[in-house]
């Protein structure tokens, strides 16, 4: 069957020959859809992240997916429901966070990623899974099925965010997120449906732009960050409640706290790099403690957050998903799915 891979010693993607699985017992076999294309890919194949599976010297790529149960196996499936496989396995045998349904919350080297660490993705035809890896999804969401990954992402952040300011009455009317990509954008819809009164997005574009446009459409206010920068951010608009940090720029983790209004949080999900700078630590420490602030770090996600994107996809209007998806592609032409462009947003594969 056909699979799109990347190579130990490979620098761009490459469509392999690899044989079609066969589900073991308590497995099913999905035949893939549509699979999305992001950031990690890529990050994948330039060798910045990923681990190949121990008996391969090549890694199927992809982790945002939508397919159909091929055979259920005498499973609790049926054939021709639509699902949404989880990213997470273990990494043989199980441990205690996946025993507590928890993997999104184990530590690196206590879990697979497939299309990431150590297991094969769902870029390719087919792929088998255990039932409690997979979400089922309405027919009305399975065109855009792939995007639910990403939209679990923003709702674990956002329960994490929310559970910091547990101890007290917190009602946030504000929030800022930084970065104009396909998660920033699914995360400000998302926001906007979670009764933040005034939203905003942070990003490095020059109009007219297609995301600057998304963002207006939404009602938010678009943030040129070479104009107005984060630090300057809560001085120029407002102090915000809450800011949604998804595009791993390092500095950005510290520059939150300064756009945060008193009893404000910050989730971060982007992951950077090394990077070293220099920040005043006092100032940071003291806007933490005297305003009760928060930072929280979140990654991955878990059944509930799955369960919860398939929700908030199914209420998102469909010029935002028309707008934001903005090419899928064939196998024969998958190359077009990796590749940059100013106009590109978000891209799928086609099986």
């Amino acid at each position: 069957m056909d699979a799109i891979a990347v190579y130990d010693d490979g620098d761009d993607p490459e469509l392999i020959d690899v044989p079609r699985p066969t589900p073991a017992s308590g497995e099913v076999l999905v035949r893939v859809s549509r699979v999305g294309i992001d950031g990690t890919d890529h990050e994948v194949i330039a060798g910045e992240h990923g681990v190949s599976p121990d008996d391969d010297d090549y890694l199927v790529l992809g982790h945002e997916a939508v397919g159909v149960i091929e055979d259920a196996n005498g499973t609790a499936f049926t054939e021709g429901e639509v699902v949404v496989p989880m990213v997470r396995r273990p990494p043989g045998t199980e441990n205690e966070y996946f025993q507590r349904d928890e993997p999104d919350m184990a530590p690196a080297g206590q879990y697979h990623e497939r299309g990431i660490v150590g297991a094969h993705g769902y870029l390719c035809e087919y792929f088998t899974s255990q039932p409690e890896y997979l979400v089922s999804v309405p027919e009305s969401v399975a065109q855009y099925g792939f995007l639910i990954e990403p939209v679990s992402i923003a709702e674990k952040a956002l329960e994490h965010a929310i559970a910091s300011r547990a101890a007290f009455e917190w009602t946030p009317e504000s929030a800022l997120v930084l970065g104009n990509g396909s998660l920033g954008l699914l995360t400000l819809a998302m926001l906007d449906r979670r009764g933040f009164d005034r939203t905003y997005c942070l990003g490095r574009r020059d109009r007219p732009d297609p995301t600057i446009d998304i963002i207006e459409s939404l009602g938010a206010t678009y943030v040129d960050s070479r104009d107005t920068p984060l630090s300057r951010v809560s001085a120029a608009y407002e102090p915000m409640d809450l800011v949604f940090e998804a595009t791993g720029h390092a500095p950005h983790a510290f520059e939150t706290v300064e756009a945060l209004a008193p009893n404000g949080v910050g989730a971060l999900v982007g992951v950077p790099g090394s990077h070293q700078f220099e920040i005043d630590g006092g100032t940071l420490h003291e806007e933490l403690v005297l305003h009760n602030k928060a930072l929280v770090g979140t990654v991955n996600s878990g059944r509930p957050h799955f369960e919860r994107a398939v929700e908030t996809l199914d209420s998102l209007p469909e010029w935002l998903l028309d707008d934001l998806v903005t090419d899928v592609v064939g196998v024969d032409t998958f190359e077009r799915a990796f590749s940059d462009d100013d106009h590109t947003i978000k891209t799928a594969v086609e099986f």
